[in-house]
């Protein structure tokens, strides 16, 4: 039964999480909620998320809308952001780091009602000094902390105009990146519990799959009320961490 369960926060998380982002809100708390040690909830979910976020951006790449080109930066930016972070994570408060993240998706939040962060039709997203410097604060962020981190991306990249299909391939190309580096600690730290992981991984590789059918099938409007529901609960979520540790 409670390997059913698992199978199941997996699939949730990753349908949300492929959508618009904030998975991780389904998935950690409901493993440390059965009393699955905090450790071994982040590891299992970082090991599923590098798995399943791969099996999204290739299937997404195997149907030619998504190119290496624009990968290939992608995951770079990231792959240096999300080890940075999780260097620089160890110096600061977990107070300080929830502070930072509500005042990231605020941000993002705002901005989303003033206009720009709607998806759009360009072919090919080209990185730049701009969005590369945002993409590399985003892998920093989900590094040190990660809640919101594929929100984030997501508003970016609807800011650069790209179809909203490429934007889900490239931030999970971002998701693939972060995780794995993180992936790599914990297996090489005997952090993980692989019959647990094992199960979330192929709960979470499925929710991706789904993810990638809807997102084929939802308009822009959807998109956007779908991404600032996720990320007004991601910030209520996180005030309220924020005030339990004052």
């Amino acid at each position: 039964m409670e390997y059913l369960l698992f199978l199941f926060i997996g699939i949730i998380g990753n349908v949300i999480g492929t959508l618009v982002g904030g998975g991780g809100l389904i998935t950690l708390p409901t493993m440390m909620l059965m009393g699955v040690p905090v450790h071994s909830a982040i590891g299992a979910n970082k090991v599923s998320n590098m798995v399943s976020a791969f099996s999204s951006f290739y299937t997404i790449y195997k149907r030619k809308e998504l190119a290496w080109s624009e990968m290939r930066p992608v995951l770079l930016v990231s792959l240096i952001g999300g080890t940075l972070g999780g260097l620089f994570a160890s110096f600061m408060s977990s107070q300080a780091l929830t502070l930072i993240a509500i005042i990231l998706l605020g941000f993002a939040l705002m901005m989303s009602f003033m206009g720009g962060a709607d998806f759009g039709d360009k072919e090919l997203f080209m990185m730049n000094r701009k969005n590369g410097s945002i993409l590399l604060g985003v892998g920093f962020y989900d590094g040190m902390f990660g809640p919101g981190s594929s929100t984030l991306a997501l508003y970016t990249y609807a800011h650069e105009k790209i179809s909203y299909i490429k934007a889900v391939g490239l931030s999970r190309v971002g998701v693939f990146a972060m995780c794995s580096g993180a992936a790599i600690t914990y297996i090489a730290t005997g952090k993980i519990e692989w019959p647990l992981t094992l199960i979330l991984m192929v709960g979470s590789t499925i929710g991706a799959q789904i993810g990638i059918v809807l997102a084929r099938k939802v308009n822009a409007n959807q998109v956007k009320l779908l991404l600032r529901i996720v990320t007004i609960v991601l910030i209520v979520q996180l005030v309220y961490d924020f005030i339990q540790q004052l």
